[in-house]
């Protein structure tokens, strides 16, 4: 049974600075010598790619609805198995979704580390930091460390107001050289935050001062009973898969790469935004989500990238698309300024982006394989001509979800798979089989 010291870092709402914090902590025991394995909780492709950056190691999503829980213990027993330190940033507030970053720490054992930003409040953080420890007895508080503390005594009143009992581990102050930008779907990609090494080794530095420098105790983690994502046939072995993936196209689970290549697949990546084409001999083509909006002139004139994939298509070779993905295979897109972009035109159909969030939450999409699980999050609206072939539900309430599309080689949805969920549908996907 491997163990490794873990901790799972959270808060009461977002905004408190979760990200910032486990960053600076994974960099900051790195600097120590330490190998550091960083996981995130829940659906995210932004927070995952600083944190990837901070740890050096590529990031896996946790979550007990969507990988399953056998996929969470299996990812924890490798991690133990390699590493010195995990990390596991929450989502939102410790207590909020279904399941939670709270479900998450007490199923594995995990003990949860209190970020809570002291702006705009005193002594009343006491009272916020009883509240997190309290309201479930099966989670257990490694310690609060206060974020946002305008000085020292700012920092002493904080600590008046601590209740007995629950562990202070330290404050940070507010600093332009931590902050990580932010837009309309989060935080901005890890190569977009200008001066990112510096903002974690800056964060890294002010946690040395903290009792977050010391390792925490070692948490035990079983290896899962049965491992589907393993055990599978190799269902793509020979399958040349091109997925496209720079600042446009880089919302990719590592976990979905990872399922590929154990079903026998080769992968091969391209950059639309570099106008490079689909590369050669490939029998499938995957378009990730992303913010093609942000780059929709200089994809539109990227006529080298745009002639492969129309022939990759038009060969009726399997293209799966997710999101901004499916975006971009329409006929036009237009930006919140209400200017149009025309895109490759291989769907029928227009979507323009929305000042307001259009859909968020877990789905599930039901096939003759099984349950393929998954997420949705976009601030765009589509129209079509197009039928949809089915639809996705979702999780909590089982009402009708996302729309998933087909038409020749295409399928795409504003979906985002987690694959390993369902190997077998994944390797059907990429064979062009129907599901």
């Amino acid at each position: 049974m491997p163990s490794c010291p873990a901790l799972l870092v959270s808060a009461p709402a977002s905004g408190q600075g979760k990200t910032t914090i486990t960053a600076g902590l994974a960099l900051l025991h790195r600097q120590l010598g330490r190998r550091v394995r960083v996981f995130k909780t829940g659906p995210d492709f932004l927070d995952p790619m600083i944190l990837e950056h901070a740890s050096g190691a590529p990031v896996q999503s946790l979550d007990l609805w969507m990988a399953g829980e056998d996929g969470c213990r299996r990812l924890l027993a490798e991690a133990a198995a390699q590493a010195d330190l995990i990390l596991i940033e929450g989502v939102m507030g410790l207590f909020d979704g279904t399941p939670s970053s709270a479900d998450l720490a007490a199923r594995f054992g995990v003990p949860v580390v209190a970020v809570i930003s002291a702006k705009s409040m005193a002594q009343t953080f006491g009272a916020v930091a009883f509240g997190l420890a309290h309201y479930r007895s099966d989670v257990a508080i490694h310690g609060v460390l206060a974020n946002h503390v305008s000085s020292a005594r700012h920092a002493q009143m904080i600590q008046a107001g601590m209740p007995d009992g629950l562990r202070w581990l330290g404050h940070l102050a507010p600093s332009a050289q931590m902050a990580l930008p932010e837009r309309h779907l989060g935080l901005h990609q890890a190569g977009e935050i200008d001066q990112l090494e510096s903002r974690i080794a800056f964060t890294a530095q002010a946690l040395a001062d903290t009792a977050l420098a010391e390792l925490p105790a070692a948490v035990s983690f079983d290896a899962a009973p049965h491992d589907s994502h393993h055990a599978q046939p190799r269902l793509l072995e020979g399958k040349r898969i091109a997925i496209a993936r720079d600042a446009a196209f880089s919302f990719i689970y590592p976990a979905n790469v990872s399922l590929l290549e154990s079903l026998g697949a080769r992968v091969a990546f391209f950059s639309p935004l570099a106008n490079e084409p689909v590369p050669s001999h490939a029998d499938a083509l995957y378009l990730p989500g992303g913010y093609p909006e942000l780059h929709a002139a200089t994809l539109a004139g990227n006529v080298i990238t745009a002639a492969s994939i129309r022939g990759h298509a038009t060969a009726g070779k399997p293209v799966v698309a997710e999101c901004g993905g499916m975006l971009y295979l329409l006929d036009e897109l237009t930006d919140t300024e209400d200017r149009s972009t025309p895109m490759l035109g291989l769907l029928p159909g227009r979507a323009a982006i929305q000042k307001r969030l259009v859909s968020l939450g877990m789905q599930a999409l039901e096939t003759k394989f099984g349950v393929l699980t998954g997420h949705t999050f976009h601030y765009s609206s589509m129209t079509t001509p197009l039928q949809p072939e089915s639809h996705a539900t979702r999780a909590q309430t089982g009402a009708p979800g996302e729309p998933v599309f087909r038409s020749g080689a295409i399928v795409a949805s504003y979906m985002h798979g987690y694959w390993p969920s369902n190997p077998a549908l994944a390797a059907a996907l990429f064979c062009g089989k129907p599901f």
